[in-house]
């Protein structure tokens, strides 16, 4: 369960460019649900992520995760309870080790190691399993260097790091926006295994409405920093979720 309670975060205070993005914000999701965030680009989106994942600290407020109150923690502290998946594909991954030192970097999370001693050899056939469900023959190329898979095989050895400790909350930041249609297709139904198979909390950003009422059981859209619309996923349509979009758009350019 993540409970925010009265968050807040300005930028640029006391200045002509102040921003602030939330004031007394609360939310709270289900665990062992997916939750998508929507909205238009500045709505808040990536800030909530970003302080959830402490990469960027909240002003106020309380952010508890399975009743520990990580929002004060450093972000390398949060990232033992926090698995995340970046929109840039290269980020959740360091492209210039192989796929084993990936795998093995991500399985010693929260451990202190050296780089002579990173990979367990007892450890490979766990990796090798992790990697045959995805299905696309990365098992078969642990010793291939990041940098030389594609996009959608980054993103999906991403996910794959993110979740094989098996976090208590997994933040998929709009992680197929990068991709092509056909690989994000690909990477959704990956996400959704790896989703239902782990009984994981997961929050998702998605621009893609129709990703986000088919992969999430619920949906919150935000505006300036509030939320204007939370239902279940299975209760609405795209095309009702692009006509809040329309009306909202029109109300921004009426004021």
């Amino acid at each position: 369960m993540l409970k925010i309670n009265n968050l807040s975060k300005t930028f640029n205070k006391q200045t002509d460019h102040e921003i602030k993005v939330f004031e007394g914000f609360n939310l709270e999701i289900e665990k062992n649900k997916c939750t998508a965030i929507i909205g238009s680009n500045g709505c808040g989106k990536s800030t909530l992520l970003n302080m959830i994942a402490g990469s960027i600290m909240s002003d106020n407020g309380h952010i508890m995760l399975e009743d520990k109150n990580i929002g004060k923690l450093k972000e390398e502290r949060r990232s033992v309870h926090i698995g995340r998946v970046y929109q840039n594909p290269s980020m959740g991954v360091s492209p210039s080790l192989t796929i084993l030192e990936n795998m093995s970097l991500a399985d010693k999370k929260s451990e202190s190691f050296t780089l002579r001693r990173l990979v367990k050899k007892n450890r490979i056939p766990e990796y090798i399993k992790l990697l045959k469900e995805l299905d696309l023959g990365l098992e078969n190329q642990l010793n291939t260097q990041v940098r030389f898979l594609s996009g959608g095989q980054r993103q999906s050895l991403s996910l794959v790091m993110a979740t094989m400790k098996h976090p208590d909350l997994l933040l998929l930041d709009e992680h197929t926006a990068a991709l092509d249609p056909k690989t994000s297709f690909v990477v959704m139904e990956k996400t959704r295994e790896i989703i239902e198979k782990n009984n994981m909390t997961t929050l998702m950003i998605s621009h893609n409405m129709k990703d986000a009422i088919d992969y999430s059981d619920r949906i919150i859209m935000l505006d300036k920093g509030k939320v204007i619309l939370d239902r279940e996923s299975n209760s609405i349509t795209e095309e009702e979720l692009m006509e809040i979009y329309r009306l909202k758009i029109s109300r921004d350019i009426a004021s």
